[in-house]
């Protein structure tokens, strides 16, 4: 693993890049480069380390942490003097049931080779929904391939399978699994112990979230890997149904005015997820560059653009999102009830894992990914600012695409609204970790990326032709969704 301190040589050229004067008399790039000095590495450090501090319990959603993430990000919006733009002043609220059993009540017993093995619940990550009562099941052990291949044979049984490396592929291939088990249970020997996560978030409808089998669990441990293996297993489980309790959730969001008579009516958009995934057996996943990086950069763009005192044609809106690891909720709550008519929504950059430049790939020093590179013209925008603070943004060839429908980005773009996700590394060494902490981010790097944002914001507020979605035939669902947004102007 690399050393995220920046050298002094490195930390000596962005210093000396940051002070040089810039090729441009316009007022329009004078405004930029004002804009740009006002973005800090301390001040985006001073920020981290507060949001990704313990005392916020990694931020998940819903629980005091968040709460008290929202409330420091409401704050700094209000500090910045940006508007609010909630339902209640800064906040967009949802209420929410939240689902949660009383384990004390699980019980799961593999009957193998004449005794009885206990598996206790803290070596289980629960798939389901639903109360669950089996009683000596016979237990049937396949390949991952076979399952796949052949899924009636287990059929009222419970289907035993190791859980392959390629986790996301393997859950992909169970979202297509045409078996009816009784249970399916992924076995994981190489741990001894689950999530510790025991809740979810109801939608908003009351349905079961698609996608997906939901009579699943997750087992760890070799012990009880031996037993679901042993020839003639059966197996008895019981799982409590679930009690409900409402929570209330909170989009954080402020609005910087445009100066134009017509445009400041036109907005384009800056955001970022703000919780993470809270505690897991005792550890806190504080969560600094997923995706704390993106929402100490929202902040810090915010301040930046609106201490500056010649205003952008078009409005801005700064948003932050609850519970994107749970399935992009936040913002897609904001798709369902937009604050601002998608209509009138020019653009959106969602800025995801900025902070880190030890990408598993290798180091990304000076460059930034954009999902959906060919989709619309917000890259080119993006890419001319990048000119100008030595930031190359370019296309990673797989993930570019891949990864599009997979940050907060995805709801705007189903609207019609050109909007992509911005980041340094799409995987690094501390990914979903518990060490995933604000001394490992690289504050001048980040600062020089979000610099370059906040140009690319610019460029687009500033322009009196909007962002348009391309003729890749990727984006042809959301040139299609544009088009209905133009009927309804």
């Amino acid at each position: 693993m690399r050393s995220f301190a920046v050298s002094r040589t490195v930390a000596a050229s962005l210093c000396l890049a940051a002070s040089l004067p810039l090729p441009a008399a316009s007022a329009g790039a004078q405004s930029i480069d004002a804009v740009a000095a006002r973005i800090s590495a301390q001040s985006l450090r001073g920020h981290l380390s507060f949001l990704a501090s313990d005392l916020l319990e990694g931020r998940g959603t819903p629980s005091r942490g968040q709460d008290l993430a929202a409330e420091y990000i409401a704050a700094q919006f209000r500090r910045a003097g940006l508007e609010p733009a909630g339902d209640d002043g800064y906040f967009q609220t949802s209420e929410r049931q939240y689902a949660e059993r009383d384990m004390t009540r699980f019980s799961f017993t593999v009957q193998a080779g004449g005794r009885a093995v206990p598996i206790p619940a803290g070596a289980v990550d629960l798939r389901l929904r639903d109360a669950l009562a089996l009683q000596d099941v016979p237990v049937v052990s396949m390949l991952w391939a076979e399952a796949m291949a052949d899924a009636a044979r287990a059929d009222g049984k419970l289907l035993v399978l190791a859980m392959p490396a390629d986790r996301r592929a393997a859950y992909a291939d169970l979202g297509k699994f045409k078996g009816k088990p009784a249970l399916l249970v992924l076995v994981d020997a190489g741990k001894q112990s689950g999530s510790g996560v025991n809740g979810w978030l109801v939608e908003e409808d009351g349905a079961t979230p698609a996608g997906g089998m939901q009579r699943m669990l997750t087992v760890y441990g070799a012990d009880a890997a031996a037993a679901l293996g042993a020839p003639g297993a059966s197996a008895s489980v019981t799982v409590p149904a679930p009690g409900t309790r409402t929570v209330r959730l909170r989009n954080v969001a402020g609005v910087l005015r445009g100066s134009d008579p017509v445009l400041k009516n036109t907005y384009v958009m800056l955001t970022a997820h703000y919780d993470h995934l809270g505690i897991r057996n005792g550890d806190i996943y504080n969560g600094a560059n997923d995706d704390g990086s993106g929402t100490v950069s929202v902040i810090e763009i915010a301040a930046a653009l609106a201490a500056d005192s010649k205003r952008p044609r078009r409005s801005m809106v700064f948003m932050t999102f609850f519970g994107e690891e749970l399935g992009l909720v936040g913002s897609r709550h904001y798709g369902k009830h937009p604050l601002f008519p998608f209509k009138d929504t020019v653009a959106d950059i969602n800025l995801e894992q900025i902070g880190r430049t030890d990408d598993n790939e290798g180091t990304r020093l000076r460059t930034a990914n954009l999902t959906g590179f060919d989709y619309s013209t917000v890259p080119a925008a993006l890419q001319r600012a990048g000119k100008r603070f030595g930031v190359t943004l370019w296309k990673h060839k797989e993930n570019s695409d891949r990864y599009f429908a997979h940050s907060d980005n995805q709801s705007l773009a189903d609207a019609g609204v050109p909007a992509h996700t911005l980041s340094v590394a799409y995987a690094f060494p501390d990914y979903h970790g518990k060490d995933d902490d604000w001394q490992k981010v690289d504050y001048d790097n980040m600062a020089r990326i979000d610099r370059t944002v906040a140009a690319g914001l610019l460029r687009i507020a500033n322009d009196r032709t909007a962002p348009k979605w391309t003729d890749a035939p990727n984006a042809a669902k959301y040139r299609e969704a544009a088009k209905k947004l133009k009927v309804e102007k």
